[in-house]
């Protein structure tokens, strides 16, 4: 039948309330396709697929289907960076511009790779208006921001760098390890794991991406009366005018470019498998991705409060996101992870030994989204 939808994957009896939930997002949450799968204990238990994979709802979503899941992305930059940090190539507390001169300018020379992760740099957005696809050039996004004064003292306050995040991680990335965050990712992690995640996407992986159902491709214009505040919120999401993905977000450009704030790809079970080693310690099947040492200081609170750029309460630790009481990831206060837009989320509880992802190529909420939150309360209904 023509409304039926597909569904595949496979469940432990035990977490069924997952796959109901599941299967509710697309009955009752207008789910369009998506993905989730669900660890416990290193155990795969639930890895389940849906729905449709293009907005003319002609393919089906399949087991390898990739899909682009936005700031999900931004705990596995902070991961590369970290790994950097345990091998003494980066200093999490020294400035900035020790690999990277020019950062020094316009008042950032004390600027630490702390300040970046904990999202308390000043530097959420880029004041030079850049004309739309300066994105994809890395050395100008960069220059740009090497030459930006900060919106605020940097250390004073905190704000969700949405779109500079990865160009000031990755950039110290490349200068001290000697490649790009990327490519770290996939020799250091992804490949090690079999974890099918991507920031910058080959080519040839690019007839597996979902198309992603973006509400509007119109950019809208700033208003030429913004105050400074006003301002750098609006060009943290705008300038230049495709950073966060309108226009392009299905294009090629997009998926094989590195933007680690916000264009990795990937499969639920990919994030799942990182997730996994994280809320083992660091490390799973031999493999270790982080030291137990520097996985509690990555998920030690670095940022709580009002947030210069969201307007509401956010709480980091280094690049992960900490529970809120108005967004949790389940009731255990030791959970950590990353949410992105539409709702896409990856995320581990150690105190469970769960290790969580969902995936979908529909922009719904961004806040407090109904269908990851439905996926949450059914783990933990299994688990009970």
């Amino acid at each position: 039948m023509k409304d039926e939808i597909p569904i595949g994957g496979t469940c432990d009896p035990r977490f069924a309330p997952v796959r109901e939930a599941f299967i509710g997002n697309f009955r009752e949450r207008s789910e369009p396709g998506g993905a989730v799968a669900l660890m416990v204990e290193g155990r795969l238990v639930a890895d389940l697929w849906g729905g449709w994979r293009d907005a003319a709802r002609q393919n089906p979503w399949a087991r390898d289907t990739l899909v682009n899941f936005f700031s999900v992305g931004k705990a596995f930059t902070s991961l590369v960076a970290l790994r950097l940090v345990e091998r003494g190539l980066l200093d999490l507390d020294a400035p900035a511009a020790t690999h990277w001169p020019e950062f020094a300018a316009a008042g950032k020379e004390r600027i630490t790779l702390r300040h970046i992760l904990a999202h308390q740099a000043g530097l959420p957005a880029i004041r030079e208006p850049l004309p739309d696809g300066a994105m994809f050039d890395w050395p100008r996004m960069t220059a740009a921001l090497a030459a930006q004064t900060p919106w605020w003292e940097p250390g004073t306050a905190h704000g969700y760098h949405v779109n500079t995040f990865g160009y000031l991680a990755g950039e110290l990335v490349r200068r001290a390890g000697g490649r790009t965050l990327g490519q770290i990712l996939r020799d250091e992690v992804a490949g090690p794991l079999g974890a099918d995640i991507h920031i910058g996407l080959p080519q040839t992986e690019h007839s597996r991406c979902a198309e992603f159902l973006w509400p509007s491709v119109e950019i809208p214009r700033p208003e030429t009366s913004l105050d400074d505040d006003a301002l750098m919120k609006w060009n943290t999401y705008w300038n230049p005018p495709g950073i966060s993905g309108a226009g392009w977000v299905n294009s090629s450009e997009w998926r094989t470019a590195e933007i680690p704030s916000t264009n990795g790809h990937g499969t639920a079970r990919g994030i799942a498998r990182i997730y996994a080693a994280l809320a083992n310690g660091g490390a799973i099947d031999g493999v270790e991705i982080l030291s137990p040492a520097m996985l509690t200081e990555a998920t030690t609170e670095q940022s709580f409060g009002r947030d210069r750029i969201l307007d509401r309460e956010s709480r980091f630790a280094l690049g992960f996101q900490l529970p809120q009481a108005e967004r949790r990831l389940g009731p255990n206060d030791v959970a950590f992870g990353h949410f992105g837009a539409g709702g896409s989320l990856g995320f581990c509880d150690p105190q469970a030994r769960v290790a969580f992802a969902y995936v979908t190529n529909d922009m719904g909420p961004r806040w407090q989204n109904p269908r990851n939150r439905a996926l949450i309360e059914a783990i933990y209904e299994s688990l009970a």
